[in-house]
């Protein structure tokens, strides 16, 4: 896609899923990317898997001729976002795209949730995908350059989710924060969009994913009756990050097999 080849992308979230398939497309279209990754002390097991990820996702990229960084960070803290766009803007000399892609969600009926549940998913979805935002939108201000942000919400931005309150909330706040992000930093070259993708066969859906009864109860609801995979969400970001989608901003493109087309309406049931 034009406008790709050696333009230095950040991308948090990136060590898995939906996230790590975006850096390696950026990659594989001649991108350098830093890839932010969140370090966990919950053993050694789990810390070696995530480390092997990282490993293989960099390989991979180097393999297409692309610069690689990993920083690790936490997005909902504040001093950890400052240090990583620091670092790379240090790594790789410049920042032409944001990506922001890390995200939890938490599954309970409303009426359990924990505040420190609520909190911490809306500090990792919502405020951290902030944080990233003004902070690279500080340097694309000070180089004085065009830049692009591609936040990674959800068809749950539009369509409620029951017993996931928090995750749905947060989702719904970025669909305002890019358009408000877009309206506020279109004259400046700045375009801030979204993704919006449906069900997707990733690790963080292995719940249904991994149970045939469930996926099938997942693409009964989906018109085009299959989940996506995270390689088709990572080819509308690099899209809509080219120059090819240079006059589209404060949009959220969703990539969902028609969820968003309130399925249930694909046959007549009014009165008429």
């Amino acid at each position: 896609m034009k406008g790709l080849k050696g333009k230095n992308a950040l991308v948090t979230g990136a060590s898995s899923g939906i996230g790590r398939a975006i850096a390696i497309r950026l990659g594989q279209e001649g991108g350098n990317v830093a890839i932010n990754y969140l370090k966990t002390s919950e053993g050694a097991e789990e810390t070696q898997r995530r480390i092997e990820c990282y490993e293989d996702c960099a390989g991979r990229l180097r393999e297409s001729g692309g610069e690689v960084s990993l920083i690790q960070a936490d997005v909902s803290k504040e001093e950890d976002v400052t240090r990583m766009v620091r670092t790379a803007l240090e790594e790789l000399g410049s920042l032409d795209f944001l990506v922001n892609n890390a995200g939890i969600q938490l599954a309970e009926p409303s009426e359990e949730v924990e505040t420190d549940s609520f909190d911490a998913v809306l500090a990792v979805n919502l405020r951290g995908a902030y944080l990233c935002a003004r902070e690279v939108i500080r340097h694309f201000l000070e180089r004085e350059k065009p830049g692009v942000i591609i936040n990674v919400s959800s068809v749950h931005e539009i369509i409620p989710k029951p017993g996931f309150a928090s995750y749905s909330l947060s989702k719904g706040g970025m669909r305002n924060l890019t358009r408000t992000l877009a309206l506020e930093y279109a004259r400046r070259g700045i375009r801030v969009n979204a993704i919006g993708p449906g069900a997707t066969v990733t690790r963080m859906n292995r719940s249904w994913v991994e149970d045939s009864e469930k996926k099938e109860l997942v693409e009964n609801h989906i018109p085009m009756g299959r989940a996506g995979d995270a390689e088709e969400m990572a080819a509308a970001t690099a899209f809509l990050c080219s120059d090819e989608a240079r006059y589209i901003t404060g949009q959220t493109l969703f990539i969902d097999g028609g969820l968003t087309l309130y399925p249930d309406f694909r046959t007549t049931w009014s009165s008429e």
